[in-house]
């Protein structure tokens, strides 16, 4: 690894002096190092190895746009090994990567839903109505309503910390409530 560090980086000094020929050669060689490197990421990550040529075009591009923030007293490798890395992930954000498992190859393994388990309307409207006003309109409007808190916050014109400081202890006092009656 050292020595084709040191390789690369001899390649890519010629290369920022004008040297053509060794910058192809410098790019080749990446390229070729880097699609290891790439199929893993995108295996490990669920995405397409289908895309493995574009992720390492993206990469290659990215090191020839960014070739004069490489500080040449450093190795070279890490340097590409983290453009290499975020292009990955950038890729993977892009293409909006999702993991889609169908359902029904689970069905058989996946617990059936217990009806004992879920709390009625009324249930949690009575242990809302133990906890103090301003605790009991934001735990309603966050956990039961699925309000985001800025939008909370903005409703009952408090600061966004006000309003997860009450949440925490309004879940807590729940919590505690629960554990007790058990």
């Amino acid at each position: 690894m050292k020595e084709r560090d040191i390789e690369w980086a001899a390649l890519m000094r010629a290369a920022r002096a004008g040297d053509g020929a060794a910058y192809d050669r410098c790019l080749r060689e990446i390229a070729q190092a880097l699609r290891p490197l790439v199929r893993r990421g995108l295996q490990r990550a669920g995405g397409n190895p289908a895309e493995l040529e574009d992720v390492v075009q993206e990469i290659l591009i990215a090191v020839h746009l960014k070739r004069h923030t490489w500080d040449e007293t450093r190795p070279i490798a890490p340097w590409i090994a983290g453009i290499a890395r975020y292009k990955i992930i950038d890729v993977l954000r892009r293409r909006g990567y999702r993991t889609n498992l169908p359902i029904d190859d689970f069905a058989e393994v996946l617990p059936a839903e217990s009806k004992d388990e879920t709390a009625s309307g009324r249930d949690v409207e009575r242990s809302l109505e133990a906890l103090p006003e301003g605790q009991r309109k934001v735990v309603r409007a966050i956990a039961v309503e699925g309000t985001s808190i800025a939008d909370t916050a903005r409703k009952f014109g408090m600061t966004e910390g006000a309003v997860r400081v009450a949440l925490h202890r309004g879940l807590g006092a729940l919590a505690k409530r629960h554990r007790e009656d058990l």
